[in-house]
């Protein structure tokens, strides 16, 4: 009997201990940041990006923050009129020539956007 309570109270602490950690675990979160952005706009624009790290990032809702979300939406609709994954197997630009010209344009406002916010913080 003794043997019993001694297995079921060790399974009761390995089990209560699991618990404890789960719960007091919080749930992952990946935040988009504007430099991430950024860094996929410059290597996109040099034919450098692969598919699979563009679908990460622009497949992937922005929740903290809309206008960063309004930026990936952007850039996901000038994949969709100006883009063809199958582009840089062949060894051309992801985007055709006017998609290059808007994305270089998106990333322009973006990194605008980023500095004069970090300026408003700065001084406020």
């Amino acid at each position: 009997m003794t043997l019993y309570l001694l297995v079921f109270l060790v399974c009761l602490l390995l089990f209560g201990s699991v618990m404890a950690v789960l719960l007091l675990s919080g749930t992952p979160r990946y935040r988009t940041e504007p430099q991430q952005l950024i860094d996929l706009f410059d290597k996109a624009l040099k034919s450098h990006v692969g598919e699979s790290e563009w679908n990460a990032i622009i497949d992937y809702p922005i929740r903290h923050d809309d206008y960063l979300d309004g930026i990936r939406r952007r850039a996901r609709r000038l994949m969709e009129e100006h883009g063809r994954h199958w582009r840089l197997a062949q060894g051309r630009p992801l985007l055709d020539e006017a998609g290059q010209e808007e994305l270089r344009a998106l990333r322009e406002h973006l990194v605008r956007h980023t500095d004069l916010r970090d300026h408003r913080r700065q001084k406020g």
